[in-house]
């Protein structure tokens, strides 16, 4: 089974757009409870709420020696039918993406992988030929220091513009997608329109501000796929002992919210 097929079915069967990013930092998590327990707990809690999970390798890293297990068992704990996208931003030469590709899709399993492509084509290349993984390739990003590049303008388009019409030309065996974050709406708008059938992963609603109403009606108005991600919004609804049941809370309601704002 492909990445959109799966992700489309856990969409429907969940009726759910929402995917939910495990990003865990020890000191932000309830007393006495590890990192594996607490992401292994909201999932629990959320599975049938939501489209996708997006662990970031990042906060698994960081455990040292023993991260890269405890990633692995999370990704491992989600049902098989909701997919796993991992937040990793991989970008380099090509001998070394085959490795992050292999790592990523024959090591952990994961479904689908966020990269990077200052590099150019051959640096994400090898992520590409795994045609039954996903691909989410860096376009606007949400985060306030984005503008520094991608909003640059060359021959009349800004480099996030010209970052998608790439993606849209290298989607050969059609499992590339883009991030674009929530934050910078109308950009958001000005994507979905020019690459309609694109899928995208959008993040920056919650924590970072972007307007959840803005993100949904502008990525849904083509036949693309949208993913719209949030983490610490949900994963840290309580510091308490009711982590999980807050964090299905946090979820329902937005999944819902979600669905309101989908154009009719």
């Amino acid at each position: 089974m492909n990445f959109l097929t799966k992700i489309n079915g856990a969409r429907r069967h969940n009726q759910s757009c929402l995917c939910v990013g495990l990003d865990p930092e020890p000191g932000k998590l309830p007393p006495g409870v590890g990192v594996y327990d607490f992401c292994r707990a909201i999932i629990g809690a959320t599975y049938n709420l939501v489209c996708a999970y997006k662990p970031n390798i990042a906060f698994f890293e960081a455990l040292g020696s023993e991260g890269w297990s405890v990633l692995k068992q999370v990704i491992e704990s989600v049902p098989k039918n909701i997919p796993v996208i991992l937040d990793a931003k991989r970008g380099d030469i090509g001998n070394t993406a085959k490795a992050y590709a292999r790592a990523a899709f024959d090591e952990l399993g994961v479904d689908a992988i966020t990269v990077n492509p200052y590099m150019g084509y051959d640096s994400i290349e090898p992520f590409i030929e795994y045609r039954d993984k996903g691909v989410f390739v860096l376009c606007r990003t949400s985060n306030p220091g984005a503008a520094d590049f991608q909003s640059l303008v060359f021959e009349g388009k800004p480099l996030f513009q010209i970052v998608a019409d790439k993606v849209e030309t290298w989607n050969k065996n059609g499992n590339l997608g883009l991030v674009v974050g929530a934050t910078q709406p109308e950009e958001l708008k000005a994507i979905r329109q020019a690459h309609p059938s694109l899928p995208l992963l959008i993040p920056g609603v919650g924590a970072q501000g972007g307007s959840l109403e803005l993100a949904v009606k502008y990525s849904h108005t083509g036949d693309g796929l949208a993913v719209i991600n949030v983490s610490r919004q949900v994963i840290y609804a309580s510091s308490g002992a009711d982590f999980a049941a807050a964090a299905r809370n946090a979820v329902l309601s937005l999944r819902d919210e979600i669905n309101r704002f989908i154009p009719e």
